[in-house]
């Protein structure tokens, strides 16, 4: 007998979509782990490169730190349009091995402007975690999209959470330096995992040719209705800025909760880590979930539900009752991100699908930046409860506005199926 034409990448899914699943998971994974493992000791590591006074070790710890995010919030949206011009996977073998090269040589440098400029070189470089975000979407069968990026999801929160318990531990053992230059070495693994073991489709040259061609004419003028994809984007940045919002004044807050002071920190640690373990055990849950009844419809509800959790955390009289809502944040928020991702993967072409999801984790990345800043700017000026009050109000307006976008949605599929 013939062989049977393998139709899958006509179908819009790749027949290896599980396994390339399985090493996006294990490569986010491990590069967070790598990423975040410099934040218990990144001030120690500021100051043993020359900083000197208490304002100045802070000031540049900060630095440091934020211009990853910043540089990676600029180039996500490029990434993501070559990868759907060159490959996406070509994407991850990019940034895991200019990961590893970075991350290695952090561990050489010798004054702090050495370290911002490779934090920088990171961020431009990097983007694995977020790459394997839009493989995983535009090659994962649209009916099980759900799920696979709720459990890509929770691996990715699973490797932010471990990365900075890992940091803690190894400095003490075999020192700072020796530290990156282990962590350079863990994700030259995922990068040797992804080169040989990640299969992609090859598109036909026709179709690539014509996808080329539409290229030309942009990317955002072959989306056909772009309000869903406008919300989508919206409501990632609600997503970053609600998880963000209270870290700048976690640890004042907790203290006016705890009797024993010297217990501030390691309450404001567990309150700051149960929020994504909450999203790392509902990620995959509430994405098979959304597969069921509708992405859109658990936006809304994890919206809803996060907004209404938000009010009592402004009213907590001890820490154990803040500490269990913001698991129960958690556990709602968690299905907000592989939900955005599928909407946006139903409502954009293939062949631009990179694109718009770069425009996502660039979304995602302003309320990373603006959460911290505004809630301790709220919290500052008008009080630490006003910042969970502000964020819920935000909340609730995204649930509402996500709400009218998607009825007014249906309206138009249904008009155009009776025409």
């Amino acid at each position: 007998m013939p062989a049977q034409p393998d139709t899958s990448a006509e179908s819009g899914y790749n027949v290896h979509w599980r396994r390339n699943l399985v090493v996006c998971l294990l490569g986010s994974f491990t590069t967070l782990v790598a990423m975040t493992l410099l934040l218990p000791f990144l001030p120690l590591y500021v100051e043993e490169l020359g900083a000197k006074s208490h304002a100045e070790i802070v000031q540049w710890s900060g630095i440091a730190y934020g211009a990853t995010f910043f540089a990676a919030a600029l180039v996500a949206p490029l990434w993501g349009r070559l990868g759907d011009r060159y490959g996406r996977k070509l994407m991850l073998v990019r940034a895991s091995l200019g990961m590893a090269v970075c991350m290695s040589l952090t561990g050489m440098v010798e004054t702090v402007w050495q370290l911002v400029l490779l934090r920088l070189l990171i961020g431009f470089a990097g983007g694995y975690s977020s790459g394997s975000m839009i493989l995983v979407a535009m090659q994962t069968p649209k009916d099980r999209s759900g799920w696979a990026l709720g459990t890509l999801s929770a691996g990715i929160m699973a490797g932010n959470l471990v990365g900075p318990l890992i940091g803690g531990a190894l400095p003490p053992l075999i020192g700072i330096r020796t530290t990156f230059l282990l962590a350079g070495g863990v994700i030259f693994l995922s990068f040797l995992a992804t080169t040989f073991l990640i299969k992609e489709d090859t598109l036909p040259a026709a179709k690539a040719d014509k996808q080329a061609g539409q290229k030309r004419k942009g990317g955002w003028s072959q989306i056909p209705d772009k309000r869903p994809v406008v919300a989508m984007l919206v409501t990632g940045t609600l997503l970053m800025f609600a998880t963000m919002s209270i870290e700048p004044i976690i640890t004042v807050y907790v203290a006016q909760l705890v009797e024993d002071q010297s217990r501030v920190t390691l309450v404001s640690g567990i309150v700051m880590s149960v929020a994504a373990l909450g999203s790392i055990l509902s990620a995959s849950r509430l994405g098979k979930l959304a597969d069921r009844v509708g992405h859109w419809n658990v936006i809304i509800g994890a919206l809803v539900v996060s907004s209404l959790l938000l009010i009592p955390q402004a009213f907590v009289t001890a820490s154990w009752q803040l500490i269990g809502l913001r698991f129960l944040m958690g556990l709602a928020l968690g299905g907000l991100l592989p939900s955005v991702t599928s909407v946006i993967r139903h409502n954009v072409p293939d062949g631009v699908g990179g694109n718009v999801l770069g425009l996502s984790i660039s979304a995602q990345y302003v309320g990373q930046v603006l959460g911290p800043v505004l809630g301790g700017f709220v919290g500052g000026h008008f009080g630490m409860r006003s910042v969970f009050l502000g964020t819920c109000l935000l909340m609730a307006a995204g649930a509402a506005y996500n709400w009218l976008i998607h009825a007014r949605h249906q309206r138009r599929l249904a008009e155009a199926a009776r025409t």
